[in-house]
């Protein structure tokens, strides 16, 4: 899959999931004050980016994650190592 396949997706599902406007997902957004994802919506993420990406996430693989292009450069090597 490429990266820009990957974060296509990745914007969809925020998006959709989380009643984002596209305009606010620029990879220098920090997902806690400018998306404002909170601690319920990790949960979520978790689940969505298993059933999407089809791998296995736990909960301090979020801990370096500050911004959006984290979140992206994570799923990217997460897909890239399976």
């Amino acid at each position: 899959m490429e990266n820009k396949e990957i974060i296509t997706k990745v914007n969809y599902f925020l998006i959709d999931e989380f009643e984002l406007e596209e305009d606010q997902l620029v990879p220098t957004a920090s997902l806690k004050e400018t998306l404002e994802i909170d601690s319920l919506d990790y949960v979520d993420l978790v689940v969505i980016i298993e059933k999407t990406f089809g791998f296995k996430v736990k909960g301090e693989d979020f801990v370096g994650i500050k911004t959006l292009q984290d979140f992206y450069d994570y799923i990217i090597n997460r897909v890239q190592a399976n």
